[in-house]
């Protein structure tokens, strides 16, 4: 892997984040693989719903999921500190601290602070360019503000 490669990664997940904070959904889903897989299962069990609401296939199925979920709220994400390592020429893992701050309107309003990793698979597509084909969100910590 060259710094080049490392450079990109890093690229995608900053525009990953502006991208789903703006909530330019048609465009966020670009940075994903057509089949990727998705799982925010841990976040669903927080929340006291079923696991599976929290595993998406596909790029397709992804937005729409994002869009369903994180349209109505506002989220502020950032991600620090990658571990960006190569496995092959067109494969890359990634662990990248992570830090969201969402706030849900509503008749009973949701405020929290999340703190934790995305744990992350890439691949590198026919054109060059990396895309996120696999991706774990685990918590060490939430804390309520609302």
């Amino acid at each position: 892997m060259t710094i080049a490669d490392i450079e990109s990664i890093k690229v995608l997940k900053a525009r990953y984040f502006r991208l789903m904070d703006t909530k330019q959904w048609h465009e966020w889903g670009q940075p994903f693989t057509v089949d990727c897989h998705v799982d925010t299962s841990e976040e669903m069990v927080r929340n006291g719903l079923d696991p599976a609401l929290g595993i998406v296939d596909g790029r397709d199925a992804l937005v729409a999921h994002m869009h369903q979920w994180v349209d109505p709220a506002r989220t502020v994400h950032h991600g620090h500190m990658p571990e960006i390592e190569l496995v092959s020429a067109t494969e890359a893992t990634g662990v990248w601290a992570m830090f969201d701050l969402v706030q849900i309107p509503g008749d009973q309003p949701i405020e929290f602070e999340g703190y934790g990793h995305y744990h992350e698979t890439y691949e590198k597509d026919a054109d060059g360019r990396w895309r996120i084909a696999r991706l774990r969100l685990t918590r060490l910590r939430v804390e309520n503000r609302a």
